[in-house]
């Protein structure tokens, strides 16, 4: 499973997955374009073998060209980085994680946010029962 090695990803490597889960699937060249800063192809196909080697990526051969994709759907890969930040930083205590960001400077939520998060507690209250 991805990152179930350990292995952390660095700020480019992360770039380039948050660039492939927003446009799906996309080619070295497709990424290129869309990093900001972007480095030369040959560094950016290198860079995509990392991550397909780490077990982000896997490829799929469009005529003579490769196109990734992301190996985890993006919902699961965030669940389980979330999990293992909790875990690091924060005891495992979920309400200590909660706490710290909702004590962040800006961290100021719309009353949308502020009405979805009081139904995931009141669910979670539910739940405990």
């Amino acid at each position: 499973m991805a990152g179930s090695s350990g292995e952390s990803l660095s700020r480019r490597e992360r770039q380039i997955m948050d660039v492939i889960y927003r446009l799906g699937r996309a080619t070295a060249a497709e990424v290129q374009e869309a990093l900001p800063d972007p480095p030369g192809y040959s560094a950016v196909r290198a860079l995509l073998r990392i991550l397909e080697e780490k077990g982000h990526l896997k490829h799929e051969q469009d005529g003579p060209r490769y196109v990734f994709l992301p190996r985890v759907p993006r919902e699961k890969a965030r669940r389980s980085a979330l999990r293992q930040l909790v875990q690091t930083f924060f005891e495992g205590s979920t309400a200590q994680a909660v706490a710290a960001l909702l004590g962040e400077p800006g961290a100021r939520l719309s009353d949308a946010e502020i009405e979805r998060i009081s139904k995931l507690i009141e669910q979670a209250r539910k739940e405990e029962r």
